[in-house]
Parts: structure tokens; C-alpha cells; sequence
């Protein structure tokens, strides 16, 4: 398993919606017919359960252009949604479904299904990954390595998800509760370098844990074949402009981390913390989001996430200017003080009582943006 190295930091993500009733706006399992529209792009995806459609971007040089790309992609999926009876919305969980998922058949997804069981069928969540193109394996395991105790800040800034079954969680991003409950989810080991990793690779194919590396599902994981470095645990946003903010945040931590001095790094994160402060740190970040309070060293002293997120930004704005990223990753600035989406869903709901009512918002939403999109060809962001 060789590493198909990028000679830049290039960027792509995969934004993934939920398929809704136009009348219930209960998740509705439209994938099937709605892939009869889009049967030659790449850009538009069916995913494991039928629920959900994945909006992927081109390869691109900037969050801007590949958020742009996508765009296109929801106004196509919107148009399309309307005329199956189905609508879109963005959230890490639905607000009030209580039925299982249907697994979309496919040989890969069938396999989940036949291996995970009754689990497959409760795994109903939705995400926000983001691709970030590595000169090398070594250099996307240093990445990855680092970013791992930064992960909290990902968690809190995504954070959409507090309400599963129409009850409030107590949760800001619950996906990651319902996640755990599988295996190869959450955190990733620290490698040293790309042949550590491969020595995992062999010994994780040969044990039957896995069949390829996309039976991994840690919140981090590289991507050989593409050459990137998979940040994959953030919150499916609501709208453009958080995803805008997400992206580029994802993107410019990541080369950040790869290619800044380890006494850098070691001002603004604590490196090599033990595996359950690690954990229990991004416990803390589903629950309390940027209000939560984290273990930064071996003692037990803790801060507030709140602030390490904003050290973070603070120590990447000189790659953003340089990646062309400040504009947006001053969006990421702005949740800091406008709140991730979990409250906005909390505030609808103390409002009008009804998780009818959240997910009607975040229908609006997605419909707004939609309707303000020019549709042009699909690879008219990426030139």
C-alpha cells in the first residue's frame, strides 16, 4: 500500500445531507430514484443508509472553490428533491426519527450490514469530511498525530447534533455517542511514520478486522490513494457558510500541523497525552461544545475549549494567509462568538416545543441557499 503523494495542499470535501419527507419532513428513503438523476456525475453519492446523499467537491485549491463546487451540486439535489416529494436538510442527527435506516444495496454497504448487524441499521448520522492533500505518508502521520489531541476544538465548532429520537440529549454533537457504539470509530492511534502505519494496515487485513483502509473510521485516517489526509469528525453543517468555515479550518490545522516545528506545536497543544485524557476530552466536546472545560496535562489541570480553539486559530492564520484561507477560516473565528448550530436547534426548540419545528429551520435553510444558486456545469468552480 503505497501513499499517492500531493506536491500541494490540495483540498476536497463530502457533505453529507439527509433525505426528508417534503410533507413530514421525517428522513425519507429516497436515494434510489434520486441517483436516477445523477447517474454519471461523481459529485453526487449514495451513502450506507438510503437516508442520506453525499455532496462531494472537485479537488481543489481553496475552501472557496471547493464549497463553491458544491453549491452547484445542492442546487441540482434540491431541484431534483422536489420533484421525488423529497427536500434536504444538514444536521449531524435527524431531530425526530425513531425508525431504523435501510442500507442501501450495494456489495460494499451489504457487507456492513451482514457485519455490523442490528448496528448498521442505528447508525443514523450524518457528517462533514475534509480531504487535505499530503507530500507523503510520513508527513500525513506527523499531521495526524498532532491533530488528535486538537480534535475537541473540530467536535466543538461542528457540533449540530443535540436531539436523537425527538428527545434533547444533553448532548451539543450526539453523532459521536451513536457512533461509539461501533467499532474502528472515534479516536486514531499515534503512528510514528507511514511504515508503522502499514505494519497496522497488514496486521489489521490479515486479523480480518478490515477488508481496506475505508473499514477504518477513526475521526482522522489517511487516505492513500488519494494522497490525503481524511479529517472526519466533525458534524454535517446546516448551511454554506459553515461549511466554508469548517473546510478551511480542517484545511489549514492540517498543514499546520504537518509542517510547523514540534516546539511550535507544543505552545498552543498539549502533545502525547494519555489515551483517556484524550478521550475523555472529546467526550467533553460532544457534550458541552465550546463551553466544555479540558484536561491539558497529566495532572488533571484543565481549560476552557473555548480558548484553545481560538489559540488554534490564532496559530494557523499565517499558513491561512498564505493557503489563501483567511477569509474563511475568520468564519471558523466567527462560530467562536455566534455558537456552533447545536444552538440555534436548541433555541428553535425552546421556542415552539416542537422538534417538527428545528427541523422545518433547517429545511429553510438549505432551500434559501439553494434558491440562490446558479446551476452551471459541474466542474465550473474547479477551473
Amino acid at each position: 500500500m503505497e501513499f499517492n503523494c500531493c506536491s500541494e495542499p490540495s483540498v476536497g470535501v463530502e457533505w453529507e445531507l439527509q433525505l426528508v419527507a417534503a410533507q413530514s419532513l421525517d428522513l425519507f428513503d429516497g436515494i434510489l430514484p434520486l441517483m436516477k438523476f445523477f447517474p454519471d456525475t461523481e459529485f453526487v453519492k449514495p451513502e450506507c443508509i438510503q437516508s442520506c446523499v453525499e455532496l462531494t467537491s472537485c479537488i481543489a485549491d481553496t475552501s472557496e472553490t471547493a464549497v463553491k463546487h458544491i453549491e452547484q451540486s445542492l442546487s441540482r439535489t434540491l431541484h431534483r428533491c422536489s420533484e421525488l416529494e423529497m427536500s434536504v436538510i444538514g444536521a449531524g442527527t435527524h431531530p425526530f426519527c425513531r425508525r431504523l435506516a435501510l442500507i442501501t444495496p450495494t456489495e460494499r454497504y451489504m457487507r456492513i450490514e451482514e457485519s455490523a448487524g442490528y448496528l448498521a441499521h442505528t447508525q443514523i448520522t450524518f457528517s462533514t469530511h475534509v480531504h487535505i492533500g499530503m507530500r507523503s505518508g510520513n508527513e500525513a502521520m506527523r499531521a495526524m498525530s498532532r491533530l488528535i489531541p486538537a480534535l475537541p476544538a473540530f467536535i466543538a465548532l461542528s457540533a449540530n447534533s443535540p436531539f436523537w429520537r425527538g428527545h434533547e440529549t444533553g448532548h451539543a454533537a450526539y453523532r459521536h455517542r451513536i457512533l461509539a457504539a461501533a467499532r474502528n470509530y472515534g479516536l486514531p492511534v499515534a503512528f510514528r511514520d507511514w511504515s508503522d502505519f502499514k505494519g497496522f494496515y497488514r496486521a489489521a487485513l490479515k486479523s480480518g478486522m478490515i477488508r481496506s483502509f475505508k473499514g477504518i473510521h477513526w475521526d482522522i485516517r489517511p487516505h492513500p490513494d488519494f494522497g490525503t489526509l481524511e479529517i472526519r469528525t466533525m458534524d454535517a453543517a446546516s448551511d454554506l457558510q459553515t461549511l466554508r468555515a469548517l473546510t478551511a479550518f480542517a484545511r489549514v490545522m492540517t498543514v499546520c500541523m504537518a509542517r510547523a516545528e514540534e516546539d511550535e506545536v507544543s505552545r498552543v497543544l498539549a502533545l502525547e497525552l494519555p489515551a483517556w485524557i484524550e478521550k475523555e476530552n472529546c467526550y467533553r466536546a460532544s457534550q458541552c461544545a465550546l463551553n466544555a472545560e479540558i484536561i491539558y496535562n497529566k495532572k488533571g489541570d484543565h481549560r476552557p475549549l473555548r480558548g484553545l480553539t481560538e489559540d488554534l486559530i490564532s496559530f494557523c492564520e499565517p499558513i491561512a494567509e498564505e493557503l489563501g484561507e483567511s477569509k474563511n477560516l475568520g468564519l471558523a473565528r466567527q462560530i467562536l462568538l455566534a455558537e456552533p448550530g447545536y444552538t440555534r436547534q436548541l433555541e428553535i426548540f425552546s421556542e415552539n416545543r416542537s422538534t417538527a419545528a428545528v427541523t422545518k429551520d433547517l429545511e429553510s435553510r438549505l432551500l434559501n441557499e439553494g434558491q440562490a444558486i446558479f446551476v452551471a456545469p459541474d466542474n465550473t468552480a474547479c477551473q
